[in-house]
């Protein structure tokens, strides 16, 4: 789940003229055979971030990272970064947090907030990735029912938080923050809680982290997300999103 990326690897010339570059008046990706090995998962570079483009990405089985100053690029890396539901790891501080209901969790009640704290920046990161331009891509994909906010809070203090896309029984996890103790972690927990409740059968965490593991994650080869992709994408889910 980006927010939580490891530092984005920068193409150097030498990728440059090995990488697909996207057009803008075609949404095609090209196969995910064709990412890099090194820098792992770099599929391709260009286009735009149109909500359209983004949710034929997503289907596709890749998604964009990119630092400012950069063309857009995007990735599909192999291994792929998940967590299943049944597999989520609750810790004992956080079970306790949890049952004492330490924390309020709501559902889309402040996108645009979230996705600005997630874009804060971090002590232990130079920058952003998450760009103005990215910040707007999503909210228009919030606008359009596709992408959707966990909030946690503090009384009336938005101490954490995550974003993502649900798409069919898959939800695609982007960024997460945290202001206060393992905020970000009981809304996580909260989140997969609901999603499984809902028929949701995978979330797509997209690189690795300690601090996903740590909740469960792990890696499967490409070829067996995309094979949830093909399976799951167009299934129906029960969620509800405002709560």
């Amino acid at each position: 789940m980006a927010g939580q990326h490891p530092p984005l690897p920068s193409p150097s010339a030498s990728l440059d003229a090995m990488l697909t570059w996207l057009q803008r008046n075609t949404l095609h990706f090209p196969p995910l055979e064709k990412a890099m090995r090194d820098p792992n998962g770099l599929l391709a570079a260009g286009g735009d971030l149109s909500a359209d483009r983004l949710i034929s990405a997503y289907r596709h089985g890749c998604f964009p990272w990119f630092s400012e100053g950069q063309p857009i690029l995007w990735w599909s890396p192999d291994p792929r970064t998940v967590l299943f539901p049944d597999e989520l790891h609750i810790s004992r501080s956080l079970n306790k947090l949890l049952r004492q209901q330490r924390y309020q969790v709501t559902f889309d009640q402040d996108f645009a907030a979230v996705i600005r704290a997630c874009a804060a920046p971090r002590e232990y990161a130079d920058g952003t990735w998450i760009t103005e331009a990215m910040q707007d891509a999503y909210i228009e994909l919030h606008r359009r029912g596709h992408a959707h906010s966990v909030e946690v809070w503090d009384g009336d203090e938005l101490v954490g938080g995550l974003y993502g896309l649900a798409m069919g029984q898959l939800f695609f996890g982007e960024s997460m923050f945290s202001l206060a103790d393992n905020a970000s972690k009981f809304g996580f927990a909260t989140l997969v809680r609901h999603l499984k409740d809902s028929g949701f059968v995978l979330i797509d965490c997209q690189m690795p982290t300690d601090h996903l593991h740590s909740l469960g994650a792990r890696a499967i080869p490409r070829r067996e997300f995309a094979s949830y992709l093909a399976r799951h994408l167009d299934q129906a889910n029960t969620a509800t999103w405002v709560c």
